[in-house]
């Protein structure tokens, strides 16, 4: 039986959290006179009218503890919400006057994704762009996992909340308690994000520019504050991001354990050195071919091969060059890097990286299982046995991920976009990365697709950006059963 009285409370308790979000915009669109203060504040008044009622729902002894029917319920209605309550600046300030372009951009901002309608961001009032990047920085962790760190004032665990916010194939925890381990993923999060924003600054970047660019690099989410991307910045700007881009893709866990300078710990992690090498390989490779085919210095060719590379792995979506010019080569692999996705655990999107380790070395292993049947033949990661079951869910998430995939694809094919064009924008919405191919490439955006595509898009980004299950379960009749 599901207890809805907790799953509205803390519907409440986000609403509530968005509501002062808002608020902190407000300041900057004071400070800049971009006439959109009055929309934040009305916006923020609306998500309290609408969640302190939901959060002083009276507490009951059922509420004590989340059970996984609750836990994936919240997580699916809060992004939901979120998304949707998120649209209301975009909408009263006038800057996106459409429903379903102010949802498509928001839902594009939470989940990450960076696909934007927005024709001419430089004309957007400042206040209103920065809510833009704030909204990916809130949704780059997940905001489910700082309310994770308050449930207890609400006498509510958060463990199952966790587990449905992040249903990786890894369950590696920071301390013993979920809201430790919360309040440590927020406090890297804060730091790598404070530190990117001093380096931004002294490369070059306004004050405004860098912490709009902070926000956005470390929620791997790729919004820019100019029309032109990265490419409007100088060598040094892009170099810094292409750092701490890839450190953004880096399961938290292992970044944790390298800000304790346990380095043993981290190289003990086969997904990061698998992910370290994998991107070190395509920028070297992909560095040659562009060299080859593109008149440019090798420092160029390099810069923005790798730049590419690591933003459409991690998918943050930065730009700094039209890759799908380069070669029609280089078009599929870059189309194949939106598969890829970088860490589990990471604040990036996308298959992730462990899920593929654990794909391939039991493919492999398999052959050797055939020659000899008998044989106790496990799958290690981390120099642990993996359990069948995990193989088993990254298997059938493999296949639903294909299969979304597919009809994705069919969907937008039928309602009369080209063949490029419905496969780069379904792989990049699933993938949460941005740029795709097609008329949806990386100096395109997502304006001039119909409200019946942009919805369709926007319900794969938030199915990507939760990793399936934790959405698709709730068309399941079982979910729905009392026992």
């Amino acid at each position: 039986m599901i207890h809805f009285r907790p799953v509205a409370r803390v519907l409440g308790m986000l609403l509530l959290i968005m509501g002062v979000s808002m608020l902190l915009v407000v300041p900057v669109s004071w400070y800049h006179d971009s006439g959109d203060a009055g929309a934040m504040v009305f916006s923020a008044l609306l998500c309290f009218l609408a969640g302190i009622p939901l959060w002083m729902l009276k507490k009951e002894d059922s509420d004590r503890n989340l059970k996984k029917r609750e836990g994936y319920l919240i997580v699916a209605l809060g992004w939901f919400a979120m998304s949707s309550f998120g649209a209301l600046p975009y909408i009263i300030s006038g800057v996106v006057p459409g429903v379903p372009d102010a949802l498509f951009e928001t839902v594009s901002g939470i989940t990450t994704t960076g696909a934007s309608i927005l024709t001419d961001i430089e004309s957007v009032p400042k206040g209103i762009l920065f809510w833009r990047s704030f909204t990916q920085w809130i949704g780059g962790m997940g905001i489910i996992v700082l309310t994770v760190a308050i449930l207890p004032l609400l006498g509510i665990g958060g463990i199952e909340l966790f587990v449905a916010e992040a249903p990786g194939p890894t369950s590696d925890k920071l301390h013993p308690r979920i809201s430790g381990t919360a309040k440590r993923l927020w406090f890297i999060y804060l730091a790598l994000t404070l530190s990117l924003f001093a380096f931004l600054w002294i490369a070059g970047m306004s004050g405004y520019d860098a912490i709009n660019h902070a926000f956005t690099t470390m929620a791997t989410g790729g919004f820019s504050t100019r029309n032109n991307s990265i490419a409007y910045y100088s060598p040094v700007i892009q170099y810094i991001l292409i750092v701490y881009m890839f450190l953004a893709g880096v399961n938290y866990t292992v970044l944790y354990f390298a800000f304790k300078r346990k380095m043993t710990r981290v190289w003990k992690s086969d997904e990061f050195r698998y992910y370290l090498f994998m991107v070190l390989f395509f920028m070297f490779i992909v560095s040659l071919r562009v060299y080859q085919v593109e008149d440019l210095s090798f420092e160029k060719a390099f810069r923005d091969s790798s730049f590419q590379i690591v933003s459409l792995i991690t998918t943050t979506g930065f730009v700094t060059a039209d890759y799908t010019s380069w070669s029609s080569g280089l078009t599929m692999f870059f189309f194949i890097l939106l598969f890829v996705g970088a860490c589990a655990g990471s604040t990036a999107g996308g298959i992730k990286v462990i899920r593929h380790l654990v794909f391939f070395k039991n493919s492999y292993l398999e052959f050797k299982r055939i020659l000899h049947p008998r044989a106790v033949v496990p799958l290690k990661i981390n120099e642990l046995t993996v359990p069948g079951r995990v193989i088993t869910h990254v298997i059938i998430f493999l296949l639903l991920y294909l299969l979304s995939f597919l009809l994705g694809s069919i969907v937008l094919s039928v309602m009369g976009y080209d063949f490029m064009t419905s496969i780069g924008a379904v792989a990049t919405s699933l993938g949460n990365v941005g740029p795709g191919i097609g008329k949806v490439g990386p100096v395109d955006n997502f304006a001039w697709m119909t409200d019946g595509a942009k919805l369709v898009l926007s319900f794969l980004m938030l199915l990507g950006r939760l990793e399936l299950f934790t959405i698709l379960v709730l068309f399941t009749p079982f979910f729905w059963k009392s026992n």
